[in-house]
């Protein structure tokens, strides 16, 4: 095989297919879909030890399990430091999770927070990266 042929196991686009790095395109944006809540926190354990540090702007991820029992849409919400949050409520999801199967990116950024006895809600914007 001649160099010209060999494929380069040390470049750019190795490094970022294996190191989970990302690339932003030339006219990367972000695009405000919808807003909501992140249902399910009560079920959280440890959610109010973790309300102090969730602020407004924050980002959030976004996962899909298909295989989820109760909700065959679920897209379950993590912090940047993948602490899981809750999910995008099941009256919400239908048309996120259908963008999420086709391969579109979506995430989400806090809105606002409250504590309502031990409840802790957290209302989300939710973003498509295009």
């Amino acid at each position: 095989m001649h160099e010209i042929d060999k494929p380069n196991d040390h470049g750019l686009m190795h490094l970022i297919h294996n190191k989970n790095l990302t690339v932003p395109l030339p006219f990367e944006r972000e695009i405000f879909l919808f807003d909501t809540y992140i249902a399910g926190t009560s079920h959280i354990e440890g959610i109010e030890e973790l309300y102090e540090y969730l602020k407004v702007g924050h980002p959030l991820k976004f996962y899909r399990e298909p295989d989820n029992p109760y909700d065959a849409q679920a897209i379950m919400i993590k912090n940047a430091d993948g602490v899981k949050l809750g999910y995008i409520p099941k009256a919400d999801n239908i048309i996120f999770s259908r963008l999420m199967d086709a391969g579109k990116l979506l995430f989400g950024k806090i809105s606002s927070k409250s504590m309502n006895g031990n409840w802790v809600k957290i209302k989300i914007d939710i973003f498509l990266k295009d």
